[in-house]
């Protein structure tokens, strides 16, 4: 069981024989090894699980101080992504995969094995949405994957970016600029956890019922530039956080091209009118025909999707015309595994994967089954609201377990047969990052990605006093 601290004297007594903090609040590292097979593990247990306040802003601030000392570097996927629109790359589809659950581990293992396959050109997301049910606000979710990686013996860029920073329609509609303050909220938190990677989606503002395509997607396309206008005021020096938009509600009606050229005019003019010169998207996501999380089946399973390649095809080589990356899957993970070749060769500039992974965790022969009907237990008496009309027992636990994530997280994190879990979840990985390209990929980052060489926040006042 990993030592979760409960003061920031206590945190660096336990990390001792791996940093040290100076007299003049910087971090030095005293064995690397030590620090990857032991500190970094205590450090994000300490920082998901420890009572103390003080503690988890002292290991939040560790966790990105050692990755930096090591050459772990949070970075904007924006320049490779520019080099993918002026057609210096193909063959390659960048995974962003979003972790719920075991979120130090799972980072681990992902690394791990991209860097089996010299890959570099992997992301690491969470929703909007996820942070509320998973318990992880940016500075969470960053600081897992920043001890992830440390732990892996990852050197060089660290994509995490925030997806999904949604417009919910409902709230909108009867508050739409208190809705416009909370995206910029998440913007500034995400900025300030050291993200570099956003996407805006008020897709949910699309207006079908409007007369023509121009206005159907105005809002959309407004909204967006105005988030857009806010994270180029707050990125650091140097530094082009990428930025992505979406066209399609994932779930509802495939997207067209001349949806996308109405989005793209839109955004660009509104932009421009904004902050003149500023720079915009570098991907847009699409609808093709997927769902999120997939469609549960009556007895168990989950629905065949009839995915159209051609719409992802087409979007994307009209977002490369305009100076874009490309078009972006999501809701793709539950897929038939032999189907993620045809995302590269179609041109797809990223994929997002999610439920597949939170699936392999509930559904694994080695999790518990105590564990699991105490989680039935708990979505009976928390999530029953959400069950829909006509729904059988796995079609409702199958589309609510997401909510104990948060809940059962250290149970989650501390699975007694996670070794096993893991080295499912690392098969995947492995078949994906083969077949989207990511093999071999780590040349193009080093290539195309410079280090900005960004100051590190200042240690907390908790952590230079217990020195």
């Amino acid at each position: 069981m990993t030592h979760v601290a409960s003061s920031p004297a206590d945190l660096l007594q336990q990390l001792r024989a791996s940093l040290e903090l100076t007299a003049d609040g910087s971090l030095r590292i005293v064995d690397a090894q030590r620090l990857q097979h032991e500190g970094a593990a205590l450090i994000a247990w300490s920082a998901a699980f420890s009572p103390d306040e003080p503690t988890i802003r002292a290991a939040q601030w560790l966790a990105r101080a050692a990755a930096s000392a090591v050459g772990i570097e949070s970075a904007s996927i924006a320049p490779l992504y520019a080099a993918r629109a002026a057609g210096k790359y193909e063959g390659l589809s960048v995974p962003a995969i979003n972790l719920r659950s075991q979120v130090f581990d799972m980072a681990r293992v992902a690394l791990e094995t991209a860097a089996s396959m010299n890959g570099g050109a992997l992301i690491f997301e969470l929703a909007r949405s996820e942070q509320t049910y998973t318990f992880q606000r940016p500075a969470d979710y960053a600081t897992s994957i920043f001890a992830g990686a440390i732990a892996a013996g990852w050197r060089g860029p660290l994509f995490i970016q925030g997806d999904h920073y949604q417009f919910v329609q409902k709230k909108y509609q009867s508050d739409p600029e208190g809705v416009a303050a909370e995206i910029a909220r998440a913007c500034r938190l995400a900025v300030d956890a050291g993200y570099r990677n956003i996407d805006i989606d008020a897709s949910t503002l699309v207006d079908l019922s409007l007369p023509t395509v121009t206005e159907q997607q105005r809002v959309n396309a407004e909204r967006t530039a105005e988030a857009v206008a806010l994270v180029r005021e707050l990125e650091p020096s140097m530094v082009e956080i990428s930025m992505g938009g979406e066209i399609g509600e994932v779930g509802k009606y495939n997207s067209t091209v001349e949806e996308l050229a109405a989005y793209l005019d839109g955004f660009s003019a509104d932009l421009e009118r904004r902050r003149p010169s500023a720079r915009g998207l570098r991907k847009v996501s699409v609808q093709t025909g997927t769902s999120h999380g997939g469609v549960p089946l009556p007895g168990g399973g989950v629905a065949e999707v009839a995915l159209d390649f051609t719409v992802l095809e087409r979007l994307g080589a009209l977002a490369r015309e305009r100076g874009l990356a490309g078009a972006v899957q999501h809701g793709a993970s539950t897929l038939p595994e032999d189907l993620f070749h045809r995302f590269p060769e179609v041109g797809t500039a990223e994929i997002h994967l999610a439920t597949g992974f939170q699936n392999a965790l509930y559904d694994h022969p080695a999790f518990p089954a105590e564990l699991r009907e105490e989680i039935a237990s708990w979505l009976d008496a928390h999530a029953a609201d959400e069950a829909k009309p006509g729904d059988t027992r796995e079609q409702f636990l199958y589309r609510t377990r997401k909510k104990a994530l948060g809940p059962f997280k250290r149970q989650l994190w501390e699975l007694p047969r996670t070794a096993e879990i893991l080295d499912t979840q690392r098969e995947r990985l492995q078949s994906l990052f083969t077949q989207l390209g990511v093999a071999g990929s780590r040349d193009l980052v080093e290539r195309w990605v410079p280090s900005a060489n960004e100051p590190l926040p200042a240690a907390p006042d908790e952590l230079i006093a217990a020195r």
